[in-house]
């Protein structure tokens, strides 16, 4: 029997009694990080990474009974032995390593192997049998170095500033919001959020994450300001009172699906920045090549494509279904999956 299998609760343990990132509520599940298709609400305990208490705790709730581990220590249930590893995803994402009588099976939850300064870089762990995601699992997908797609963010902003409009870049409210704050160049002027980001910014900043200042819009806010500033909001907001409050606007959207042709054009965004939080193409194999790992299990995202490709280059691979989403071309979507059951609403 495999050590790890897909039950109607999720992904399941039998030897030690425990589920990791549970679709349904479970006695105990292991979470690798609060995105809401990985986090779901309901079950009796989790088990997270320490740097990520803060994020989940806010996704789920005060009253959720959260327990925490340090990066790299280890726990027993039932002889079966538990520890968590940075995924590089978002503050406190972790790969779940799992080992039983001298198996040793790792599930990568969500990944990305460019480090960068709000999550602790992915560290790749070896095993037997990798489970990895495939978000963006195809050749095509390659990202270029985030110091140039940043480059290009603030050169779009200083271009809006010239002409007097707002600069409005979407991004989904956990992680990729935080990333781009940390990324841009905050002497350009005001940076502006939606409340369903800056509910978050404490938790990334208790965990010693530097980010700028950053405003809400009050009713006295200067007209100046809200023509020179940069709003770093998801796109839940477009059509609505509170982003209507800009003015004029310069709309953007920070993506790895702004790598396909007219992903910008069909979403009427002005502009479209190639930044995700998953690895790309190379990054994937790279990652899977590093575990040392016999058999890989391929989980949401171009699973097909990667089994293929992994069977041909001497892997034992094979699809697993989950309900895992991860980042999709559609970002509403996208947004509801990264927020719970509802878009993060208007403030």
């Amino acid at each position: 029997m495999d050590l790890l299998q897909v039950t109607d609760a999720g992904l399941y343990c039998a030897a030690g009694n425990f589920h990791i990132d549970p679709w349904k509520p479970v006695a105990f599940a292991v979470t690798t990080h609060a995105h809401s298709d990985h986090a779901r609400a309901g079950s009796k305990c989790y088990l997270t990474s320490a740097r990520g208490k803060g994020v989940l705790q806010e996704r789920l709730g005060s009253g959720t009974r959260i327990e925490t581990l340090p990066f790299g220590e280890r726990i027993a249930r039932n002889g079966v032995t538990i520890s968590l590893h940075p995924a590089g995803h978002i503050l406190g994402s972790a790969q779940v390593r799992v080992e039983y009588r001298g198996e040793v099976w790792v599930v990568s939850g969500d990944y990305k192997t460019e480090p960068e300064p709000t999550c602790d870089p992915f560290e790749p762990v070896k095993c037997h049998t990798f489970i990895t995601e495939s978000t963006f699992g195809m050749p095509l997908y390659r990202w270029r170095p985030q110091a140039e797609t940043f480059t290009a963010v603030n050169e779009w902003w200083r271009t809006n500033q010239t002409a007097g409009r707002a600069s409005v870049l979407y991004a989904y409210s956990l992680g990729k919001a935080q990333r781009l704050l940390a990324g841009v160049d905050d002497s350009l002027g005001p940076i502006f959020v939606h409340g369903s980001v800056a509910n978050l910014l404490p938790h990334y900043q208790n965990a010693g994450v530097h980010l700028p200042a950053t405003r809400r819009v009050e009713n006295d806010t200067p007209r100046e300001d809200l023509r020179r500033c940069l709003v770093v909001t998801p796109s839940s907001v477009e059509g609505t009172p509170w982003l209507r409050r800009f003015g004029e606007i310069s709309t953007a959207f920070a993506s790895g699906w702004m790598r396909i042709r007219g992903a910008r054009r069909r979403q009427a965004l002005d502009r479209g920045f190639v930044m995700s939080d998953h690895a790309d193409w190379a990054g994937l194999i790279a990652s899977i090549r590093a575990t040392g790992a016999e058999r890989i299990l391929v989980t949401h995202g171009y699973m097909d494509v990667m089994v293929r490709w992994l069977r041909e280059n001497g892997w034992q691979a094979d699809a697993l279904a989950t309900r895992f989403v991860g980042e999709t071309p559609n970002q509403s979507s996208a947004e509801t999956n990264e927020s719970g059951n509802n878009p993060d609403p208007p403030e």
